[in-house]
């Protein structure tokens, strides 16, 4: 830990004197950006409007290099996020907006229990749901060329977004990557999957009754299946070959049936439970990111449902704190 913050400060003094001298860049490229937005059906007026006070935000990139993702410990990520706070605000959550939630589940066909760890990871059930300005933070990353390509396309669907009054621009204030709303949606998620469920001719994220619902859909369309397994820590053989060692999120490899995993783990009796012919993979993901972390724990198998919540957030550990906080509120809600 040491390290990390002495990383940190070396970071963060060299970034200073990085971004002092980045504003004309800045302005170069949005006017390059016009060009590009103009090519994609975002008119001129909606443009200047919209991007008027568009600012680069040194504080984004900060925070996109010093994500906690990249230096907790799994333990310490999961903990922090399915607390016991978290746990009782979520039943009292549950307890005010129960038809709404029951009605969403019935129809979507997604666990309500989902959908709170997912709302009470994200926004701490809407308290909080960011105040960057939107637009600025992916201008920013746009910008900036780690991940250039992505945040562009978000950016533009987002204009794109304004342009056919979607969306207030004036309303756009959320997380430093540019998710909005109770569930933080990306722009290119609003246009997939987001619904005026509540039929007031606007798409509200901030409003449980699109909010909840929009969610819903979102992992019904992207293949969620509802009442099969997300993980399961489990206790690995010294035997298992290392090929079967996922340490990234990028894409999850050597998938096997879950039968052909129980030879490697040593507590797979607990495992009895689930349906041998799963589809599977296992997980060791403090090997990539704490140094000297054990090679075998902590290690999980993981099923199709973990990597649907990858597509939501492509971080092992998310996926597995979002379902270890829905796990927890089976059977209490």
């Amino acid at each position: 830990m040491k390290l990390i913050k002495i990383f940190l400060i070396f970071f963060l003094i060299n970034t200073q004197n990085c971004f002092a001298n980045v504003k004309d860049d800045f302005d170069e490229w949005k006017l390059k950006f016009k060009i590009k937005a103009l090519a994609n059906n975002i008119s001129e007026k909606t443009f200047d409007i919209a991007m008027a006070n568009v600012k680069f935000l040194p504080k984004v990139i900060k925070f996109d290099r010093f994500q906690p993702e990249f230096y907790e410990d799994t333990k310490t990520y999961i903990d922090k996020r399915t607390s016991d706070k978290k746990f009782d605000f979520g039943k009292k959550f549950y307890l005010n907006n129960m038809e709404l939630i029951d009605m969403v589940e019935s129809e979507f066909g997604v666990e309500k229990e989902l959908l709170l760890a997912l709302m009470g990871i994200e926004t701490n059930y809407g308290k909080y749901v960011g105040k960057m300005d939107i637009l600025s933070s992916l201008a920013t990353l746009s910008f900036d060329e780690r991940r250039s390509e992505f945040f562009s396309k978000e950016l533009i669907t987002l204009l794109q977004l304004i342009e056919t009054q979607q969306i207030d621009y004036k309303s756009l204030y959320g997380s430093w990557a540019g998710a909005f709303g109770f569930f933080q949606f990306m722009p290119s998620t609003i246009t997939n999957y987001a619904l005026d469920y509540n039929g007031d001719d606007f798409i509200d994220l901030k409003n449980n009754e699109d909010a909840y619902p929009s969610a819903a859909n979102y992992l019904k369309k992207i293949g969620w299946k509802k009442n099969e397994p997300c993980f399961y820590k489990i206790d690995l053989s010294t035997k298992i070959p290392k090929k079967y060692l996922n340490i990234s999120a990028k894409k999850i490899h050597n998938k096997k049936k879950l039968k052909y995993f129980k030879n490697y783990i040593n507590n797979n009796i607990e495992l009895e439970h689930f349906d041998d012919n799963l589809k599977a993979a296992i997980i060791t993901p403090d090997k990539d990111i704490i140094p000297d972390a054990e090679t075998l724990n902590p290690a999980y198998i993981v099923f199709n449902n973990y990597e649907i919540i990858l597509r939501w957030n492509r971080s092992l550990r998310f996926a597995l704190a979002v379902c270890t906080l829905k796990n927890r509120f089976k059977n209490e809600i």
